[in-house]
């Protein structure tokens, strides 16, 4: 059998403006634009690949129209303290969830989050739940 590329799982978050969106993430979590088809952009951080999309119909509705939101972001990286800094300073409401050491089954996980101004929560912690697991495979 030949070697299957990994599967991918990515968000593709609605926002009511793409472009302003895609201008926000860049500027708040260092997201660079793949492609880009006006209402729908394809984006990554560090290789990590995510949409943003404005609906074009009422079946799906970003958080700010819908009044909730029911995904979160979670996001592995080696500095969550930098990360979330730069997204607070960039506009982001960092007041719910300051990033903070937690104690785990494997140790200390460094982890806080954010909601963007699309409504979008995004939690950001160390790689420590990452390394576990590959330790266990």
């Amino acid at each position: 059998m030949p070697d299957q590329p990994p599967v991918v799982i990515s968000l593709m978050l609605g926002v009511p403006d793409a472009a302003g969106a895609v201008a926000w993430y860049e500027r708040a979590v260092g997201a660079e634009q793949m492609w880009n088809f006006g209402s729908v952009v394809g984006l990554h951080v560090q290789g990590a690949p995510f949409f943003v999309a404005e609906p074009s119909n009422d079946d799906w509705k970003p958080p700010s129209k819908a009044g909730s939101t029911t995904t979160r972001v979670e996001v592995f990286i080696e500095d969550p303290d930098a990360f979330v800094r730069r997204a607070v300073e960039a506009g982001a409401d960092g007041s719910s969830d300051p990033v903070k050491d937690h104690e785990t089954g494997w140790g200390k996980h460094r982890q806080g989050g954010f909601v963007d101004p699309y409504g979008h929560i995004w939690l950001v912690g160390d790689t420590s739940p990452l390394r576990q697991h590959k330790s266990d495979s």
